[in-house]
């Protein structure tokens, strides 16, 4: 299904993102040294809970996943980087952390993710890897609009994340998103311009650019939903809602 939202839905669609992209902020500044996992899940459910949202990620139970998933924030730690299920860990001084967040309020859901360095060893490598994620969904912004197609956003994303170096993986990438967490259009992060569903104003899509540091094969991991990456590196993932407009796109999951 490609939904297309109208004036009201798209009104819903920036509050949610603004709880989304709130949340994440809030979790990220909460994160230290010696935080365990569990503890950021708890305070997301309260977070979605006080804000009168419904998780998205609670019930999921994809064919990819063995679900339900039963948390509400996915957190995933140095070669995590998708699907991350929170479990009894403390972070520590140096970790690589992913948060991923999907939320829907008044019926609208909105989709977003973080990567950052816990406490103050930060590795030159691991902040390279967050900023071609970071470097690549800005490029897949700018290339979205009215009339542009899916394969320019893809060739986009592709095109930053494999000139800095990193092997892209197509099993995972982005999607639509609206009533519902994922629909279709899938939108993969590297392809070719000009080809793929041609974009349309009220349209939603959550772009999610990440990467592994030498390799593209992913293994799961024994709770059947955290993907990691085959060799043991690390690893980096960074997504926004958009809506598509008039004249481009709006980020719908910044931090009001």
């Amino acid at each position: 299904m490609i939904e297309i939202l109208n004036r009201d839905q798209l009104e819903r669609a920036r509050d949610t993102g603004a709880l989304v992209g709130g949340i994440l902020q809030t979790l990220e500044e909460r994160t230290a040294v010696g935080v365990n996992l569990l503890d950021l899940d708890r305070w997301t459910k309260e977070l979605i809970e006080d804000a009168g949202a419904e998780s998205c990620y609670v019930d999921y139970a994809p064919s990819f996943g063995r679900g339900p998933f039963g948390h509400y924030v996915c957190t995933a730690v140095n070669d995590a980087v998708l699907h991350g299920m929170p479990h009894d860990r403390v972070l520590a001084d140096g970790d690589l952390l992913t948060l991923d967040l999907a939320v829907k309020l008044r019926g609208i859901a909105a989709d977003a993710a973080i990567s950052f360095v816990v406490g103050e060893r930060a590795a030159s490598e691991d902040l390279a890897l967050i900023d071609a994620t970071e470097r690549a969904l800005a490029a897949g912004i700018a290339a979205a609009g009215p009339d542009a197609r899916i394969g320019d956003l893809s060739h986009a994303i592709g095109s930053v994340l494999t000139d800095a170096g990193y092997a892209v993986n197509l099993e995972f990438g982005g999607h639509g998103i609206g009533s519902t967490m994922h629909q279709d259009p899938h939108v993969a992060n590297d392809g070719r311009p000009g080809r793929g569903y041609r974009l349309r104003p009220g349209l939603l899509l959550a772009l999610e650019p990440w990467v592994m540091a030498d390799t593209d094969e992913l293994v799961v991991d024994a709770d059947g939903w955290t993907l990691r990456s085959a060799t043991g590196c690390r690893t980096a993932h960074t997504e926004h809602t958009i809506a598509i407009t008039d004249d481009g796109a709006e980020v719908l999951t910044r931090a009001r």
